[in-house]
């Protein structure tokens, strides 16, 4: 798997990041230059007699456990015919266990877990949390009752409920655009029976023909002891864990003998070509070759080409198709490296007009440049040094994706040695640009099918285990503790706040100016956030590329954008490099570019993504429904993505931007969190040593309008036409207090018992109970000044009239007669108090609660008295929150999907006055 990064299908919505044109020959030695950081992640393996593995990393900085059970089983496992199967075990594995035939969430959801869920892919299918040192044996009992005591548990009404969450899963990814893309691609990438050769979700045929003998058999092939992996991290020993896991693990027969293909590349030869049509905004190129597997030196050279094609601004492909000849909006590639084979797969996003022939055209150019002359040894530098400095971010968190327990697992899952990562390591390092050029020319041919097998080793059972009458009981939990904040202004008036964290060497800070798409009121809409975005279009003394290649040779991140009420700079650097890094980020701060040539660029590639935003049906709605609530005429009714509209973004202007940057990015106007390795004897010279020559101009700070708005007296209903989609998009909102209102604490704990969780009552109502939806949330935008309040389903369409009907009945009874309970209280107390100690454990998580509560006028006792406020809420202060806040009869609901299926039904709700809209909020 690739070093850096999770590669799935997902990995093609990510933004692009840095990269370089190389123009020299290459070079058969590495950079003698070349530094990289050292990565270490200390871990134990012990081998339970069962065939159990257990690896463990002790890491004590934060009083939390990370547990993440990998089983080596994923839809490649599948036969045709009975596809999705690991996936919707997945589902199946949340729904109760024979000892525990309860909601899965419920006690975890309590005891303040963290980082929670499960996921599948072709080759694994994993199950993680984090949770407080207490709760650790509460936890492996869960997680060991699921592997161990499960097929009871499992009846006909809960393969029918998982199965219907399941479909509207793959209704709701199929529904977006290009969401058929990658089934298609595996169907015609790989041979027939190969299999990669259908998607991890299956077939809706497969699915509805799912037996309980089927996946009661399924559980019993895969679910094993022999086949998983456990991996914990966190505030523990390795006797400690080794102690526990024996206790909870140790009596779970070993599984059955699998037998496990390793390698068929299923290289093909000669060009195949398809065309699709579909509902999305522009035309997109997909290119796909077969490659090397994972655990090869080759898979691991894909990754470093990946990057020297498309990742940034000074990418071989973004610069020719991107900056240079403008073909196309976005181009993107990765290696998705999977146990039996990878894909180099690269996308491009035509501007209108464009053929993809031509797109085509100068990848194949650029692709035959690097196989004949192979990058430069600074490209490969420059991205060497990226992708080990992610890696040292990711060993920052003991758990979730990319963390230590991941990286641990993985390598143990994958390729039988939870240390792996060091020899990817040694693969990047070691990698030169004549490596490079000869994976280019070798994976253009043919491929291998190896099958290998081994007898099973005599596991044995052990004669008693855990008590498996109760769960355990999570110990008493710790209190937050957090670090002390040093306060100091530079000499300019920028405020600076600086919380130490000195665990792995590296410094996050953000700049928050008072502004965001608030200050875009009376201007062009979405001048805040184009005016951001361009700050990576280069400074008045580094181009674009330039910048990116100074931030990418230092292993820095940073990134700029405005939120409703703010515009944040941000930096993650390495300590060692930290005053460079300031040196860049003054420079883009105080002296950006903003050249007409890059405005023209950057317009276009924002209109089509407008375009591409309009085409999104949850975008769609988040794009009208604040002018909607606001009225047209108030700083927050612009569309709550902040990218303005087709008119806006058309009209804007250079000094436009240049104004806005003026005008609201002054030192006067912001202020400086810092969290990480450093003090404030080191900080404060680099700070005044780049910004002490940026000054607050002379005119007065400027003032946000945040005029206040009188709730709606009435539902109404807004209707938006999404032709030929499966699935319909509800929103129900309202107005609600600000985030610095007197009742926020009571707002937060009221929303999460009614749709700000997953056991919250919405979710289980339209997710568990009816399986129309994949998920319904509710949510409270906070916000300086009025916020806004709603719930959402995506849901199947011809269930959009029940959903609403369903939404409506559980706000009315919330509000009134089947209001908060003491249970629910209880419930989400837990949860909001016990995940406190580990919900800062990354320096971006302290970094972003620290500027939250500095921005609402606060200090650190606020912020560690959260959970205090939390405990000390009263069951009829929640109950008297929710109907004065929460107006069930007063609700602006939208609705996207097919209206030929589902206006009718909407009208005969009389929910209120019914008008359709435009995907721009026009009224049709």
């Amino acid at each position: 798997m690739p070093l850096m990064r999770t590669l799935t299908a997902a990995a093609v919505a990510t933004a692009l990041l840095g990269g370089c044109q190389a123009t020299t020959p290459a070079s058969t030695t590495t950079s003698a230059a070349q530094n990289l950081p050292e990565v270490k992640i200390p871990y134990q393996v012990f081998t339970l007699d069962n065939g159990l593995t257990l690896v463990v990393h002790e890491d004590h900085k934060a009083p939390i456990v990370a547990v993440n059970v990998w089983y080596g089983v994923g839809s490649k496992d599948e036969k045709p015919g009975k596809t999705g199967f690991a996936h919707l075990f997945e589902h199946l594995m949340f729904n109760g266990s024979e000892n525990f035939n309860d909601e899965y969430f419920g006690p975890f959801e309590k005891a303040g877990a963290t980082d929670m869920n499960g996921t599948t892919n072709n080759d694994r299918t994993n199950y993680f949390e984090n949770v407080p040192t207490p709760a650790l044996d509460m936890a492996l009992w869960m997680e060991s009752d699921r592997m161990g005591h499960l097929v009871g548990a499992i009846d006909q009404a809960k393969l029918d409920e998982q199965r219907g969450v399941v479909q509207n899963e793959k209704r709701q990814g199929e529904s977006q655009p290009y969401g058929r893309v990658f089934g298609y691609l595996a169907e015609q990438t790989f041979p027939k029976g190969h299999p990669y050769s259908w998607s991890v979700i299956g077939s809706m045929d497969d699915l509805n023909a799912a037996s309980l003998d089927d996946v009661k058999d399924w559980f019993k092939s895969y679910y094993g002891a022999a086949n998983a992996v456990v991996v914990l991290a966190g505030d523990i020993t390795p006797d400690q864990a080794k102690a526990k896991v024996e206790k909870y693990f140790g009596d779970i027969p070993a599984g059955q003998p699998l037998k496990k293909m390793q390698s068929w590349v299923a290289k093909s030869q000669g060009t195949k070509r398809a065309t699709m049509q579909d509902q999305v905004p522009n035309a997109r190129l997909y290119k796909v070759w077969n490659v090397a597997e994972t655990g090869t030196a080759d898979s691991d050279y894909m990754d470093l080409l990946s990057d020297l094609l498309t990742g940034g601004k000074s990418s071989r492909l973004y610069q020719r198709l991107v900056e240079q000849e403008q073909l196309a909006t976005n181009v993107y590639s990765f290696n998705y490296a999977r146990l039996l084979a990878g894909q180099m797969i690269i996308l491009a996003d035509a501007k209108p007009g464009v053929s993809l022939e031509r797109i085509e055209k100068v990848i194949d150019e650029e692709l035959a440049k690097l196989a004949s002359q192979g990058p430069s040894q600074q490209d490969l530098d420059r991205v060497k040094f990226s992708q080990v400095a992610n890696l040292v971010r990711g060993a920052e968190r003991i758990g979730g994706f990319g963390g230590k327990s991941d990286i641990l697992a993985s390598g143990m899952v994958y390729h039988g040695d939870p240390g792996y990562y060091q020899k990817q390591l040694g693969h990047l390092e070691q990698a030169t640009p004549a490596d490079i050029q000869a994976a280019i020319n070798t994976w253009l041919n043919d491929g291998a099918f190896v099958l290998n097998v081994v007898p099973q080793p005599d596991y044995k059972t052990a004669a008693a285990g855990a008590d498996r009458s109760k769960l355990p009981a999570v110990g008493k939990l710790p209190t937050l503790s957090l670090p002390s904040l040093h306060s100091f202004t530079l000499s300019n008036g920028l405020e600076v706040a600086l919380a130490e964290r000195h665990d792995t060497p590296t410094v996050e800070l953000q700049f928050s100016f008072d502004g965001g798409y608030a200050a875009d009121y009376g201007h062009k809409a979405g001048a805040a956030s184009f005016t951001m975005a361009m700050l990576a279009e280069g400074t008045q003394s580094l181009s674009a590329a330039q910048l990116s290649d100074a931030m990418q040779e230092l292993g820095s991140n940073w990134s700029s954008q405005a939120s409703l009420d703010s515009a944040n700079i941000s930096l993650d650097a390495l300590t060692v490099n930290l005053d460079p890094s300031l040196a860049l980020l003054s420079d883009l701060i105080q002296h950006p570019a903003f050249s007409q040539d890059s405005i023209d660029k950057q317009r276009s590639r924002w209109l089509e993504n407008l375009n591409q935003e309009k085409a999104q049906p949850m975008a769609m709605a988040l794009r009208v429904l604040p002018s909607l609530l606001y009225g047209k005429d108030h700083a927050y009714s612009a569309p709550l993505t902040g990218s303005g509209t087709k008119d806006s973004i058309s009209a804007l202007k250079r000094e436009d931007l240049v104004s806005f940057h003026d005008t609201w990015l002054r030192p006067d106007n912001g202020r400086l969190v810092v969290v990480g390795d450093t003090t404030e004897a080191q900080l404060k010279p680099l700070l005044e040593k780049h910004f002490a020559n940026w000054q607050a101009p002379a005119q007065a700070k400027p003032q946000k309008q945040l005029d206040q708005v009188a709730q709606q007296g009435e539902s109404r209903v807004f209707l938006i036409d999404q032709p030929g989609s499966p699935q319909a998009t509800i929103i129900a909102g309202q107005l609600a207090p600000s985030e610095r209102s007197d009742q926020a604490t009571a707002i937060d704990v009221m929303n999460a018992i009614f749709g700000g969780t997953f056991t919250s009552r919405l979710n289980m109502n339209l997710r568990e109970d009816k399986h129309w939806s994949y998920g319904a949330r509710s949510i409270w935008l906070k916000a300086e000044g009025q916020g806004m309040y709603f719930a959402y389903a995506p849901v199947q369409v011809d269930k959009t009239k029940e959903s609403i009907q369903e939404m409506v009945k559980e706000l009315k009874a919330y509000t009134g007669k089947a209001p908060a309970t003491q249970a629910e209280l209880d419930k989400i107390k837990a949860n909001k108090t016990a995940k406190l100690p580990g919900a800062y454990e990354t320096k971006g998580a302290l970094l972003g609660a620290i500027g939250d509560t500095l921005a609402q006028g606060k200090d650190m006792t606020w912020l560690e008295g959260y959970g205090n406020r939390v405990n000390t809420l009263t069951l009829d202060q929640v109950q008297a929150t929710a109907k004065g806040v929460l107006h069930p009869d007063a609700l602006t609901w939208v609705v996207v999907g097919d209206l030929s299926q589902i206006e009718d039904k909407v009208r005969s709700l009389k929910l209120g006055k019914v008008v359709k809209l435009d995907s721009d909020g026009n009224p049709i």
